[in-house]
């Protein structure tokens, strides 16, 4: 019985370093849990500005930057850096058409337009596209109609993930 417990007791220990180890390893190259962005010390403060003030890509941004303690002031100042959403759009393009003509297969495509300007500087601007494929079927309208809905909030999420990725790699020298 005591080999027992001493044997349970040397397996523990092992897990137990093993589980430290790889987390040591794991800090150590510098991972991160999706969602965490390192931002520049200068964009730890931003002014947020859109040509949709209340759309729903400016408002996840702001949320996403908020989750990731940047301080957001509401007036812009000279010194403070500012992104601008310019714009955002959804195009669609027809991949494939039911023999009656419908068509059954739409490319949705989002296009997002911003800007980053430091202060006394020009904006540097930033321009990408998401593309999903939506299948469309008449005959399930409603139920399309929400699948659709909720590919574009995925969609808008993904394109302010993006834009907290990109802002991510940006390092300026002092």
């Amino acid at each position: 019985m005591f080999t027992n417990i001493k044997s349970n007791l040397l397996k523990t220990q092992k897990v137990s370093l093993i589980a430290i180890l790889f987390v040591s390893l794991l800090s150590s190259c510098g991972f991160q849990l999706r969602g965490d962005y390192l931002l520049d010390d200068e964009l730890q403060t931003l002014y947020v500005s859109s040509s949709d003030v209340h759309g729903e890509l400016t408002r996840l941004l702001k949320l996403h930057l908020v989750r990731n303690q940047v301080k957001l002031i509401k007036q812009r100042k000279q010194d403070i850096p500012e992104l601008r959403l310019v714009s955002d759009k959804l195009d669609r393009r027809t991949l494939s058409v039911f023999p009656n003509g419908q068509v059954a297969e739409y490319e949705l495509i989002y296009s997002v337009h911003y800007q980053l300007r430091f202060s006394n500087q020009d904006a540097q601007n930033f321009r990408f596209e998401l593309y999903r494929d939506y299948q469309d079927d008449p005959n399930l309208a409603l139920a399309k109609s929400r699948e659709l809905s909720l590919l574009l909030s995925e969609m808008r999420t993904s394109a302010a993930d993006k834009i907290l990725r990109d802002m991510a790699r940006i390092h300026r020298k002092s």
